[in-house]
This record gives C-alpha cells, structure tokens and sequence, in this order.
C-alpha cells in the first residue's frame, strides 16, 4: 500500500489538470463562465438597449447644442475605432478638454485594441511633450485649441499624426474637421470588410489584465508618472462608482454634469459608469459657473464630480441658490471641511465623499454616512461625513500604518482617532504599477501595500481621516499641526473664501504654519485686515494656542493644480522669497 505522501500526490494529480490543458480541476472548460472583464463592452451594450437614449449634451465652439443618441455615440466611437485598426494606431494620446470627442476616443481607441494616454491641456508644453514621448504614442486625437501645446512635440516627432477635433455640431464638411472625417472613413472601412460592426473589434481584450490606459499624475515636485490602469481595475472601479455615487436608476435616469476633468484618473471612471447607466453626459468646455448653475436649475442635473475648491466658488457664486431636487456629489482631490458640506447641503447639494489617487483610478474609499449621525448637532455630523472612510466596494478593507517601521513592514496604528499614520490600500482597483519605472513600482507596493503618501488618524469605526501630505504637516516645537486641519477651521471665518496653509521656520519653535487666504467677494469682506483673523483664530474655541498662524496673507487667488488641489509647494516658495501672489 503506497505511503500518506505517495496517495495526497495522486489525489492532487486527479484533481489538477495538467498546464496545458483546457480543463478546469473538475473537467469543465475555464472559459465558458468566463469572460475577460473590460468597460469598453458598456457602450456596445447601452446602445444595443436604449439605441435612442440622449447620450451625449454639449455646447460646442460654435454655439451650437449638440444632443447625441446613444446609438449616434456608439457609432462614432466604432468609426474611429475601425479608422484606428486601418492605419494600425495603437498607442494614442489625447489633448483635450471634456468633449464629446473625448468620450469617443476613450471607447473607440480601446475597442481598437489599443491604449489611451490622456494629458493635462494645462500644463506647460515641456511636460506635454515629455509624456507623449514617454508613453510612446503613435497618434493623437486633440482639440484644436490645445495644438500649440504640441508644437515641440511635432518638431522631434514629425511622423506621428495629430487628428484634430474642431468641436463643432457638423459631421460632415468644412467645419467638421480631421476627427470627423477619420469616424467618417472608419465607418466606411467597416463597411468595405462586411460591415462586422463592433464584432470586428476588440470590445472584450485578449486578457483583462491588460493595459487599457496611462493617465500620468500632476509631476508637481517630480516628472509625471504614468499609471498602468487594466481593463479588469477599470471595469471593477467603474462599478464601484455605479453603486458608491447612486448612479444607477432606470426611472429617474442619471444626468451627469463633466466639471471633472476627463484626462484627470480617466475622469474617475466615470466616462465608463455614466455609459454603464445609459446616463446623459453633459460635456463641459471649461468651468463656467453661471452656466453650471444654468443647468443645475434647467437641465435637471442629477450628479456631478468636483473637487473642494470648485464646490466652494460654486457655493459662493452669483446663482447659488436652493435647488428643487438634491444633487448628488462626489467630492475628492484634496480633504473637504465640514463648513463646506454644511453649505453644500443648504443649497441641496447633496455631497457624496469619496478619496482616492491617480494610482487607485480615482476613487477608493467613501465616507459612508450613518443613520445616528442624523442626531448629532450640524456641525458634528458633517465632520463626520467629511472623513474619508472606507474601501469602496470592489477594493479591500484600507489600513492605517506607522510610518516609523522599515519599508515594507506593515504594523498597523492604534484605532483611537489620535495616533498619526500613513493610509494604504490593497485589492483591484490599485493600478498595476508605474510604466518603465520598476524602482518606483516597489515603492508604491512595499510590504504587498499600496502606499497613499497621505497621514491619517484610524477611528474607532475603522474610517480613515486624513491629516496631512507627509510633506506638508507641521512640527511646531515639537507639537504636529495638521495644515488641513487648520484650513478647515479658518474657512469658517464669514469672511474667509478659501485658505492655505504651510510651515515657514522659526528660531524658537523650528516651524510654525502662515495662512494664505481669499476673501468672499460680497458684503463687507473686502475689509478683512489679517490681524483681524489671527484675533478671531486665537478666540476660536477649536484652534489650539501652538496652532494659531502668526501670519496671514490675503491673496487674490491661491495657487491649485489642475484638479483643484491647492498647490502648497508655490505656497512655501511665496514664503521663502517673501513674493506676494499680487
């Protein structure tokens, strides 16, 4: 009788098929309840459902509505798709702002089988230039505004071809341009092979892990870096954001308003979720809040995705007022206050707050309000509601981590809501890594974690907070003073628009934090001197004596990034040459 090592090597052998086998451990087939998960099929789907569904709102360059079905959307991004295949574009970049042919591009380049590389349209022409040539691209679709951005670019690179977007309602004739005509001949390739329509392309990739995009993230105190997004962490973070932003109803269909912008983690996924829903995208050429008021009140927007700062002016622009119907928003990029929340909701605004990175395809944690915050006073309540939360759905559970242990040693802080460290993440919708930057990539994943760079406090609840950037906390005679913190409560001055926060030295104390501040254009803000808000700081119940900034500067704008972070690195240059933003 064979030996106990001998019988569990022969069990083992009967239930596992050999590697080159097509059988699953029981003798099924692998594929048949399977299919390789990828975004790219909602469109084909949407359009195959609800062909006549108003798919796509915009204002174009000249002047005109432009309202597509989805079966209209659906066809362009097949057109392009097929001109893509045609001339073999496989790698191809785009340079533009929230428009319809955005939206197209995103389904048509990847329904080519190919691998979208979308760039920031406000950043200088150097860094425009650098990932381009990084990702090594073969094409790029661009707005017709932004091509002088790629005037260098064309000079070292005079054989890849830019397919120019005109932005207008024409589709045919002068004023359609290069992007519409390569739909037009891309549909006119289909026809000449058979007319496969979207069975001619690659709406399902070979493999789900697969690279389907290579957003780069803002490269503010280094070069941007390009985050590897599959087609599985899209799929997955796509419905993540069906569920976790309310996105899906068939009787009160979803109205999606593009202040986001779409080059920016791919638009959070959302070009994927709205798609998903058979939502209207209502595309946006730039912000313009008298007219994002407009459709609020008239177009009946459902949702929208904006960061603080956009909220905030939004909050305090002319049209504000009550809406009729609650809005649902998703609010990421930098920590929003609880001040904020509070006006948010007064204007029925209803804020859905969600944090993430570049490197999580935006979004990855939720504050998931509770049914007895309903009892705490305001204030309280929406303190609560302005935490970051918990992993969303289809990733894993975060982690808060000490930051004083080797890397790569994991040991989580205690969930008392005091002791300081770093957030991580684990699980599907973390990008596969850094393109051709490896040392990077084991960095980002030391210890098996996804690492965040962000301090945060862990609550008895298991919801994170943030506190601070690693870089930007202050240490203020030994006391840590949290510049989010400390901006959440100087906003709360009536006067106080937004405000900044950086450490600037200090003979006695090592650092100490100076405010950058706006003042809210109305009533007798104007008047606001900065000895005035030290006084109100040093009286506000909730600011600590060591926290209270003995420098105020009153700025007429604060310095942010392309998607509304206020950018602390220009902050402490201003106060480290001592130059005023005037």
């Amino acid at each position: 009788m064979s030996g106990p090592t001998s019988r569990l090597r022969n069990l083992i052998g009967h239930l596992s098929a050999p590697a080159s086998s097509s059988k699953s451990p029981v003798g099924f087939d692998h594929a048949h309840h399977l299919h390789q998960l990828s975004p790219t099929f909602f469109l084909e789907r949407a359009a195959a459902i609800e062909p006549d569904a108003t798919a796509i709102y915009h204002v174009t360059t000249n002047g005109q509505v432009l309202r597509r079905s989805y079966g209209e959307f659906a066809d362009r991004a097949r057109g392009l798709a097929y001109y893509l295949r045609k001339h073999g574009y496989k790698r191809v970049g785009v340079l533009a702002t929230n428009t319809p042919a955005f939206l197209e591009s995103i389904f048509g380049i990847n329904a080519a089988g190919g691998v979208i590389v979308p760039a920031n349209y406000r950043l200088k022409a150097d860094d425009v230039t650098y990932i381009f040539e990084f990702a090594a691209v073969d094409s790029i679709i661009v707005d017709k505004e932004f091509l002088p951005l790629l005037d260098k670019f064309a000079k070292s690179h005079p054989n890849v071809p830019f397919i120019v977007d005109l932005d207008t309602d024409a589709t045919e004739g002068e004023l359609s341009g290069p992007f519409d005509e390569a739909v037009l001949e891309g549909l006119k390739h289909d026809q000449a092979l058979g007319g496969q329509g979207w069975a001619g392309l690659q709406v399902h990739p070979a493999h789900e892990d697969d690279m389907i995009a290579l957003p780069f993230t803002s490269g503010t105190t280094s070069k941007p870096k390009g985050c590897v997004y599959t087609h599985r962490g899209a799929y997955l973070a796509a419905l993540a954001n069906i569920v976790e932003s309310g996105l899906n109803d068939d009787y009160a269909k979803c109205k999606y308003l593009w202040t986001l912008p779409m080059f920016h983690a791919m638009g959070w996924t959302f070009p994927w979720s709205i798609t998903a829903v058979r939502g209207t995208h209502y595309c946006l050429r730039k912000i313009d809040y008298p007219l994002i008021w407009r459709l609020l009140k008239e177009e009946g927007i459902t949702h929208f995705n904006a960061a603080p700062t956009v909220n905030t002016l939004l909050c305090a622009s002319e049209g504000a007022e009550r809406l009729p119907r609650p809005v649902r928003v998703t609010v990421a990029a930098s920590p929003p206050t609880a001040h904020l929340f509070e006006q948010m909701t007064d204007l029925n605004l209803r804020p859905v707050h969600v944090y993430g990175l570049t490197e999580t395809y935006g979004p990855i944690t939720k504050g998931y309000p509770m049914p007895e915050w309903e009892t705490l006073p305001r204030h309280d309540k929406y303190a609560r509601m302005a935490r970051q939360g918990h992993g969303f759905l289809t990733s894993l559970s975060i982690r808060v981590v000490k930051t004083d242990q080797p890397e790569g040693v994991l040991v989580d802080v205690a969930r008392d809501g005091k002791e300081i460290g770093e957030i991580v993440f684990f699980g599907n919708i973390c990008c596969k890594g850094y393109y051709k930057d490896p040392e990077a990539t084991r960095k980002l994943f030391a210890g098996g974690a996804l690492h965040s760079g962000d301090l945060a406090v862990w609550h008895p609840d298991g919801s994170a907070q943030i506190q601070d950037r690693a870089k930007d906390i202050i240490i203020s005679g030994g006391e840590n003073i949290s510049s989010v913190a400390l901006e959440a409560m100087l906003v709360q001055h009536p006067a106080v628009l937004e405000a900044g926060v950086v450490a600037v030295p200090d003979s006695h104390w090592g650092e100490r934090p100076k405010a950058y501040i706006t003042v809210k254009p109305d009533g007798d803000n104007a008047a606001l001197q900065p000895q005035d808000l030290i006084d109100w700081a040093r009286g506000h119940s909730a600011i600590s004596k060591f926290m209270v900034p003995r420098e105020v500067e009153i700025v007429p704008e604060l310095p942010k990034t392309s998607t509304g972070k206020i950018q602390k690195n220009v902050l402490r240059e201003w106060a480290k040459t001592g130059r005023t933003a005037a």
